[in-house]
């Protein structure tokens, strides 16, 4: 009798026993693991105001969505202190990795050191900021930007004439690289003095009524302009307000970048040369990509690193393409960068 009432113990206790284990699984399951987590990507852009800049918002924003990431975005409006209040805000929402378009290349620095105290990954996205150390800078080649314009113009020029410049910001690093490229090409150039630089300036924050100003100011003075290279496509469009409405439309060739629609309707007009064109879905992806394995702790190999005047920072470097009327539909209208109804639309 008591050997009967011990096995139906026994067998009680293992029907316990699996029951046990088998709810536990169940609700194991059911807990969120951290590799399950979204991930919460902060991004702090330094300005919205140029066309380019909704573009690499809304494809962020996207590729973040397909990837199962959230992004919780600030845009400084060109403003350091804002930017720096906005990266603090960021924090507060809990950001796993911090995506950042610097406002300036040096006062940055302070920003980025903050996160890094933290131990949240930064990636620089399209412009660099020295002296300090980030997981990953990626953008495009800017001095290949530079040479590209200068190359452009002067083929157009016959490699003779007066050329004007107008650099963006001074505090945005990439202008500087751009005008490193350029700097390279003209110097054969005006070294022997079939090339003469008639001035060349900085627009604060890429003003365009700064590059209006600049341009009204030299017709003032009575110099000849042959040609103008613009540190991007809203300075050119300040320049060619000018050049329009001194009568002189198509008789000055302008540069720009970045593929603004108006600047690709202007140069199938023929009122600009040219602009670069920089695939804005390329740098979009692969930010979120990496912001992504930042966060993960994957390794990040890349097949190139620039030195920040500090540190050598990971570097993915995307090549620019020249844009002018001749290769304006196998370029920004095959990648679907903008319509053919669009750019062709004042024909």
């Amino acid at each position: 009798m008591l050997k009967k009432i011990l096995l139906i113990i026994l067998f009680f206790f293992l029907v316990f026993q699996i029951l046990f284990f088998y709810y536990i699984k169940n609700d194991s399951e059911n807990i969120p693991k951290d590799t399950d987590k979204r991930i919460k990507i902060g991004f702090s852009m330094g300005t919205l105001k140029e066309e380019r800049w909704t573009k690499d918002r809304e494809i962020l924003f996207q590729e973040a969505k397909e990837k199962g990431a959230d992004i919780i975005m600030q845009n400084a409006n060109n403003s350091d202190t804002v930017q720096e209040e906005q990266v603090k805000y960021l924090l507060k929402q809990g950001i796993d990795v911090l995506i950042i378009v610097a406002n300036d290349y040096q006062k940055t620095k302070k920003i980025i050191e903050s996160v890094k105290e933290k131990n949240i990954p930064v990636i620089l996205y399209d412009r660099l900021v020295l002296d300090t150390y980030a997981d990953l800078y990626i953008s495009f080649d800017n001095t290949e930007v530079g040479r590209i314009m200068a190359e452009s113009l002067l083929k157009k020029l016959n490699y003779k004439g007066n050329i004007l410049i107008i650099n963006g910001s001074e505090s945005d690093y990439n202008t500087h690289m751009i005008k490193n490229g350029y700097d390279q090409i003209l110097k054969p150039y005006t070294d022997n003095g079939d090339i003469k630089i008639i001035g060349e300036f900085w627009a604060e924050n890429w003003l365009k009524e700064k590059a209006n100003e600049i341009v009204n100011e030299i017709f003032k003075e009575g110099i000849k302009i042959d040609g103008i290279i613009c540190g991007n496509d809203s300075l050119a469009d300040g320049a060619i307000e000018s050049i329009n409405f001194s009568k002189m439309s198509g008789k000055i060739f302008v540069t720009g970048q970045d593929a603004d629609i108006k600047a690709c309707q202007r140069i199938v007009e023929g009122l600009q040369l040219m602009t670069v064109y920089k695939p804005i879905n390329k740098i979009a992806e692969k930010a979120i990509y990496y912001a992504i394995e930042l966060v993960r702790k994957n390794e990040i190999k890349t097949e190139y690193k620039i030195y920040n005047e500090g540190y050598d920072i990971p570097y993915i470097s995307i090549r620019p393409v020249e844009v002018t009327k001749d290769n304006i539909d196998e370029t920004v209208i095959k990648d679907g960068f903008h319509s053919e109804n669009t750019v062709y639309k004042t024909q």
